[in-house]
């Protein structure tokens, strides 16, 4: 069968926006996709629907179609997004409402069952990540416009491939393949050379979206439009491809995808190939994820400027200690930011960030801003913040729990209103097997709160670089790196650009090195992997994001910089790879 063509246009929620147009415009395409969902975005549309029932959806990808649904129509395009986000039903009505108002015969469907919000008592939304094979189910009835709540990023290309190539559910390889072009689109320019470590290796002020050209063994080349911004090379495609994963292993509702069978290469300028993607069974538990109100925060800066920071801090301390006794959780961070003899007032400046969480938004609120502004005349020499603190605003904790498929109704609402039960990828997979081999019923289905995976032994190590002159440096020289966050834990990938490098590196960045290196890390389960034939080592960082993104515990709370943090830490790197 021929190729199929499938394009990101949005990453996140709040993306390019002309990113569509463009994507439409600017050169060939079968599928258009658009990822707008995040543990955060998920909090932010659940606070949405408090206000407004009929809310909980992307706005922004409505006023995107406005402008190009009938582009799309005109070219033939199919639209698949997840903006749908607590209400796609809602969603899929407001485009067939835009399509009727604009003249634009398309056929809009949507895919629901996500929402366990009513089983999960407390939380503002609770939602499992569905698979694509609703999203297939509705492209095979010929629907044009298919919009979704929570499902797996990949399942926006899986979906799409599935139903071109006819795949079926135990074609584990092939929707492996899939998977892995799914997670390489989804972050949108993340592909095409945007937030990358390399980003000097080319003119990344304006990266066009990436694309990929999918084919029916489940290989595939991601590139971008001729003539758009950014790159694709090799550098490019592995940080995305370990961005926000752990192990070998990349479990998921349609299959488990085998990130140690990935094989990347150079075919082209601005083209990557994609194979040996290998596929396993998908586990016996769907991932839900649950959103909750935790309190409310504040915040205050102070800036501490010239001599004598760390008594000027512990002045500030006792002096905000009796507005701070009854507060359940008090964090204080001094970042020396200043230098001697600075040549600016700023540079000769540090400061001082307190963080307040409580259940008690007064406790929070007014309390402790009427504390730390009452000090401007009453403090250390210089005294001033960043900002006056507010009144206190609510935070948001994300968890995952796993349950089985069975308590997910999977449901693809066709475009002419028919509703089409998606029975579990899994299931379908055991009773395929089942009857094939004339075997009994699978064994009982493990803890719903489990995800059982077959253990993948660690590769051998490369052979050592042979002793030589070290010298001190930045990791960055030798390695990329991209970091990001799964609720509560980091990943930071790690990979190298030459064999040599690779060979040092594997030996080198150890579980207890990285400790070293990210102090943060040091009391916290580190779990490393390695991926030899992308030359990488992904770590896993559990607990280093607190309560997840939305509870805001870290500078940088969505560990988007920690990668970049680790290659500026020095090490002894031999001077033939410098």
């Amino acid at each position: 069968m021929s190729v199929l063509r499938v394009g990101n246009a949005s990453g996140f929620y709040g993306d390019r926006f002309d990113a569509m147009r463009e994507m439409l415009t600017d050169g060939p395409l079968d599928v258009l996709t658009g990822d707008y969902l995040a543990e955060l975005t998920m909090l932010i549309l659940g606070r949405d629907r408090l206000k407004d029932p009929g809310a909980g959806y992307a706005r922004t990808f409505l006023r995107q179609l406005e402008e190009c649904l009938g582009l799309a129509h005109e070219r033939g395009v199919r639209i698949v997004a997840n903006a749908g986000g607590l209400n796609p039903a809602g969603l899929a009505d407001a485009v067939r409402a835009l399509a009727e108002r604009l003249g634009i015969p398309v056929r809009v469907a949507h895919v629901e069952g996500d929402d366990l919000t009513a089983a999960h008592p407390g939380t503002l939304a609770a939602h499992a990540y569905l698979g694509g094979f609703g999203i297939a189910a509705c492209l095979r009835a010929g629907a044009d416009v298919v919009v979704t709540g929570r499902v797996t990023d990949a399942a926006l290309v899986t979906g799409p491939a599935a139903a071109h190539f006819g795949w079926g559910p135990t074609e584990y390889d092939r929707l492996a393949g899939a998977v892995v072009a799914g997670h390489l689109l989804e972050c949108g320019a993340q592909a095409t050379g945007g937030n990358y470590a390399f980003f000097q290796d080319g003119d990344v002020r304006r990266p066009g979206f990436p694309l990929a050209e999918l084919h029916a063994d489940g290989t595939s080349v991601i590139t971008k439009h001729d003539g758009t911004g950014g790159f694709v090379d090799v550098g490019t495609v592995t940080a995305q491809l370990l961005y926000e994963t752990g192990g070998a292993r990349y479990a998921g509702p349609d299959v488990t995808a085998r990130l140690d069978t990935v094989r990347l290469s150079q075919d082209g300028p601005d083209r990557v190939r994609v194979a040996g993607a290998r596929g396993e069974a998908p586990p016996s538990t769907l991932k839900v994820g649950l959103n909750r109100l935790g309190g409310f925060r504040n915040e205050v800066a102070f800036v501490l400027t010239g001599l004598d920071i760390e008594a000027k801090a512990d002045l500030v301390r006792t002096q905000m200690e009796p507005a701070l006794g009854k507060i359940t959780d008090v964090r204080w961070d001094l970042a020396r930011t200043d230098r001697p003899d600075a040549p600016t007032e700023e540079t000769a400046s540090a400061l001082l960030r307190l963080v307040v969480r409580d259940a008690d938004q007064q406790a929070v609120g007014r309390a402790l801003s009427g504390a730390a502004i009452e000090l401007a005349l009453a403090g250390y020499p210089g005294f001033h913040v960043l900002a006056p603190p507010g009144k206190g605003a609510p935070y948001g904790v994300f968890e995952d729990v796993y349950v089985p498929h069975g308590a997910v109704d999977h449901v693809a609402v066709l475009h002419d209103g028919r509703r089409v039960s998606v029975p579990p990828a899994q299931a379908q997979a055991q009773a395929q097997a089942q009857a094939q081999a004339q075997a009994p019923a699978p064994a009982p289905a493990p803890a719903p709160d489990t995800v059982v995976l077959a253990h993948v032994p660690e590769p051998p190590l490369p052979q050592p670089l042979p002793p030589g002159p070290v010298r001190r440096a930045p990791l960055g020289l030798v390695a990329g790196a991209r970091s990001g966050d799964k609720g509560g834990n980091a990943n930071v990938g790690v990979w190298a650009r030459t064999d040599d490098a690779w060979r040092w590196l594997a030996h080198a960045l150890t579980a207890d090195r990285f400790r070293e290196l990210i102090p943060e890390a040091r009391d916290l389960p580190v779990t490393r992997h390695q991926l030899p034939n992308l030359r990488a080592l992904n770590f896993v960082v559990e607990g280093i994001l607190g309560e997840g993104v939305a509870a805001q515990a870290r500078f940088d709370p969505q560990a988007k910089a920690l990668g970049e943090w680790l290659r500026a830490r020095h090490l002894d790197i031999p001077e033939s790879l410098l």
